[in-house]
């Protein structure tokens, strides 16, 4: 069953691996029809099935060799029942391609068209290669400020992608507002390494201290006997007073943040030894209880068994296994759960469902 906030908009998805179909998936969550291009092979992605489940819920498939001219030719023909065309190549593929804008406006001059790259569509940056790692070191996300440890080698969470997807799946949804109050469309151009530096840079001079801060004491994550926590004490006195009383800390309960940043190395090497003989969920459950704000590190094994998610439903049984889906709560026009992805080709004759 279809339907939902987006319910009548068509969306052609020519991106692979990541970020454009993350895009679309929230689209598609949403009651969009996504119609998703693959080439010949397959979306890159789906080596990776557990991923690709994540991007490829409630879409539609068929496969095209753009490099043939019967499969452009058909691609265009898709282009003209679009709303949405949404790319994710390096600046210039799409051109060589014959998917472009200016080949996409020439048979549907009103469509949105969304362009998602690591640098974007302008600037000095544009044709570099890159994934992921790239666009968040570009972007300062690893950079190890401070002092702090040295990046890891490898970021567990690929924010670039995911944020890249949020920023088209936004901006998409803008222009279509748009495109339905002036019928004119627009050319959306996404740089994933521009979303993240609007993230990170900028701040870090705290009123009263006068110079940039590092390692306040009670922010990060600390080693416990069975695991590890997160602390998220930054400048509030009720929760730094909290969590020193919980840690046998009490000298320190009226330090203000300055002293603590002083003091900082010190602090902190306290709360890592207080904390260094306690069990998590033990010292999460009293520090809660208390007002402070901690957090079990928990693992992947953990997080898809957790109430929490499934009481808001965030987190589905399905075929594959547990899965989560659209992360946003729509309370009047709940997101769709998610579904088994399509096979390479399965709406080849059909292409768009008839309107």
């Amino acid at each position: 069953m279809r339907g939902g906030l987006l319910d009548g908009m068509r969306v052609l998805d020519f991106g692979q691996w990541r970020p454009a179909p993350y895009a679309t998936q929230l689209l598609a969550d949403l009651g969009a029809e996504v119609l998703k291009v693959e080439p010949p092979d397959g979306d890159p992605m789906r080596v990776f099935p557990e991923i690709f489940a994540t991007v490829a819920s409630h879409k539609r498939s068929v496969v095209l060799d753009l490099k043939d001219p019967d499969g452009l030719a058909r691609a265009l023909e898709l282009v003209a029942e679009a709303d949405v065309v949404v790319e994710g190549w390096r600046p210039g593929v799409a051109a060589r391609l014959g998917v472009g804008p200016d080949d996409v406006r020439a048979v549907n001059p009103s469509v949105v068209y969304c362009s998602l790259s690591g640098f974007g569509a302008v600037g000095p940056l544009s044709h570099v290669t890159g994934h992921d790692v790239n666009y968040q070191a570009r972007a300062a996300s690893l950079s190890p400020d401070g002092g702090a440890p040295a990046p890891s080698p490898s970021p567990r969470v690929p924010w670039a992608d995911l944020a890249g997807g949020l920023g088209a799946a936004f901006a998409i949804c803008a222009a279509w507002i748009g495109r339905a109050r002036t019928g004119e469309g627009e050319t959306v151009d996404v740089s994933m390494t521009d979303l993240l530096a609007t993230c990170t840079v900028g701040g870090g001079v705290l009123e009263g201290i006068g110079r940039p801060v590092h390692g306040l004491p009670g922010y990060g994550t600390f080693e416990v006997a069975d695991g590890y926590v997160a602390l998220g004490v930054i400048t509030e006195p009720h929760f730094w007073a909290a969590t020193c009383r919980v840690l046998g800390l009490d000298d320190a309960v009226e330090l203000d943040v300055s002293e603590q940043i002083e003091r900082s190395d010190e602090l902190r090497a306290r709360i890592a030894v207080a904390l260094s003989t306690q069990s998590r969920d033990d010292v999460v459950e009293r520090l809660v209880a208390a007002g402070a704000p901690a957090s079990p590190v928990v693992s992947r094994a953990e997080i898809v068994v957790d109430d929490h998610f499934r009481a808001r439903a965030t987190l589905h049984d399905t075929p594959l296994g547990p899965a989560f889906g659209h992360p946003i709560r729509f309370v009047d026009h709940p997101s769709l759960e998610p579904t088994r992805p399509p096979e390479p080709g399965a709406h080849q004759d059909t292409g768009f469902s008839a309107r």
